[in-house]
């Protein structure tokens, strides 16, 4: 049972996670496809850096699996609020969590709202090297359907400015806004050989409320997800 502030209690449970598991076999990058090359890479960290607003320590902006799973090092993290963006499930999916015979979504932050995340400090490594891993875990297409982006972002000791991965609404694989019943009935039933789409929503509710981050969005699709899900039996 996952509680989160104020004892709420999760209704997407990992049982019902669990059911939702397959095994599937990884049927590869999309032979029609373009993808992003070193020299892509590099042009883009290069770029960014040179965007950079100051030269005081690198932050990360974390609102989904990145608070988890970073993929760099971190020495401090703080709750911090991203104005003018949302979480959204946008993201067109048919790998790593869903199929091209039954494809999925992934969540994005795309205009509008607010978003609160984590900020992340990163270690005083060479930050090229740490975008550089960055970029590599986040983009993968041409056109890219995230893209990389200085925020601000208020926290409780004051405003700082992060990296932040934002929706390209011009890449390859966004969705648009959907309507919340397609969203649920997708993350109710797609898997892929990184598993469930489920289980991803499942851990980063789980996450946010365990540092009292509650996404009244994200809080009703995991209700109505449990809700599918306990439906099919």
């Amino acid at each position: 049972m996952n509680r989160g502030g104020n004892g709420r209690v999760m209704a997407l449970t990992e049982e019902l996670v669990a059911r939702c598991h397959r095994d599937v076999t990884d049927a590869g990058p999309d032979p029609d496809a373009m993808y992003l090359d070193d020299g892509d890479y590099a042009a883009m960290i290069a770029g960014t850096l040179a965007a950079r607003p100051d030269q005081g320590p690198l932050w990360l902006f974390a609102y989904g699996s990145l608070i988890w799973k970073p993929e760099v090092e971190h020495t401090e993290e703080r709750v911090a609020l991203a104005r003018g963006w949302h979480r959204s499930f946008c993201i067109n999916m048919n790998r790593w969590r869903a199929t091209k015979e039954q494809p999925g979504l992934m969540m994005g932050m795309d205009r509008g709202g607010q978003c609160k995340g984590l900020a992340l400090r990163l270690t005083d490594a060479d930050p090229a090297e740490q975008l550089d891993k960055l970029f590599r875990r986040e983009m993968t297409l041409k056109p890219s359907t995230y893209k990389p982006r200085w925020l601000k972002l208020a926290t409780d000791d004051g405003p700082l400015t992060a990296l932040g991965f934002v929706i390209n609404r011009k890449g390859r694989a966004y969705a648009g806004m959907l309507g919340e019943d397609e969203v649920a009935d997708r993350l109710a039933t797609t898997c892929g050989h990184w598993g469930s789409a489920a289980d991803y929503l499942y851990n980063v509710v789980k996450n946010l409320e365990q540092r009292d981050i509650h996404d009244r969005h994200l809080w009703r699709l995991q209700h109505l997800v449990a809700e599918r899900i306990t439906a099919r039996r």
